[in-house]
């Protein structure tokens, strides 16, 4: 009003009696209008003490926080709320008095949360790249010939920890296990890329015997006689002599996985789902009854297959990423262990 009254002409102080202000009020308004403009309309006012903590400091706040505590010279490998503000205001050269919640504050609005910490592994196989390109080129050009083996174990019979559906506060309970006197059982899994097929037999220990009865089983798979490709990690029981020269006579590819680097394993993410579902929350009574589950759980598992389809686009969306992090980073990325 007071803007549109001043361009009508009219003079201060029959705008100050229109709007009923002060005069000195209406002088001051008009003037940060003509320096202004219409941003003079939203003075953004407000109260209290001005901030503290510049974006020097504040910037200097996210870096403390990212950087081990060791480093810095404290005796402890990761921070608190309250150790960091103490390390802060204790600094002679650059103090900074910070409240813990004004800290937690900072640090939300930086992306910085607290986090568990991980171990990662990269693999130091020379060959790497060879054996990565080659399992990546049988499972894309051959992958209903393409198979993958390995262990899942050990497998212990005892109370196993685990997570479900429940009443608010209320958790499932398993008895405690005092003595545990079964022993421990290793199932040697064999998985089909292309039918997306999984079985397997519980054996109680790891062995090249048992390796090779494993591989036969796949053979029998494809009893064609065309040569097929068994995707597998450089324990030694898997390439023993005999294995190898079976692999021969049967045209059988043993695709090893480069050292470090068994995530490579097709099977690996097949053993995850049987974990969580079969051993999780589990107290079976015996090695028999778990055997007895896992098989079940199997025939459920290929009942209820990927549709081939899907496979083949899962496929290739995944050679598209690793072709894509090739070509961005000049060697195949590594995952965490």
């Amino acid at each position: 009003m007071v803007v549109l009254a001043s361009a009508g002409g009219n003079t201060v102080p029959a705008i100050a009696r229109l709007v009923q202000a002060d005069e000195d009020t209406i002088r001051q308004l008009i003037h940060r209008f003509n320096e202004m403009g219409m941003a003079c309309l939203n003075p953004q006012w407000a109260g209290g003490r001005p901030r503290q903590i510049s974006p020097d400091d504040e910037t200097f706040i996210v870096t403390t926080a990212k950087a081990r505590p060791e480093a810095l010279g404290r005796p402890f490998t990761r921070w608190s709320v309250r150790k960091l503000a103490d390390y802060l205001a204790g600094q002679a050269s650059r103090p900074i008095s910070i409240g813990r919640e004004r800290l937690r504050q900072i640090l939300h609005r930086n992306g910085i949360t607290f986090q568990r910490t991980k171990t990662w592994k990269e693999s130091n196989d020379p060959d790497r790249d060879a054996k990565l390109a080659r399992i990546e080129y049988v499972s894309s050009h051959f992958p209903q010939r393409v198979f993958a083996f390995d262990e899942f174990g050990p497998l212990a019979i005892r109370p196993h920890g685990g997570a479900g559906w429940a009443p608010a506060r209320h958790p499932d309970r398993l008895p405690a296990n005092y003595h545990k006197l079964h022993g421990v059982r290793q199932f040697h899994g064999c998985y089909s890329v292309g039918d997306d097929q999984l079985w397997g037999v519980v054996r109680r220990r790891k062995g090249a015997a048992n390796t090779l009865a494993a591989l036969k089983s796949i053979s029998q798979a494809r009893p064609d006689g065309a040569p097929i490709y068994v995707i597998l990690d450089n324990l030694s029981a898997h390439k023993g002599k005999r294995i190898r020269a079976w692999a021969t006579r049967s045209k059988v590819e043993l695709c090893f996985t480069p050292t470090y680097a068994s995530w490579a394993n097709p099977i690996k993410a097949q053993f995850g789902p049987l974990r969580t579902f079969v051993i999780a929350g589990s107290n079976h009574p015996n090695h028999t009854i778990l055997a007895r589950k896992l098989h079940a759980y199997l025939r459920w598992r290929n009942a209820n297959a990927r549709h081939p389809d899907v496979l083949a686009a899962q496929r290739r969306e995944r050679a598209r990423i690793r072709s894509e992090r090739q070509r961005r980073w000049g060697q195949p990325a590594t995952r965490a262990a």
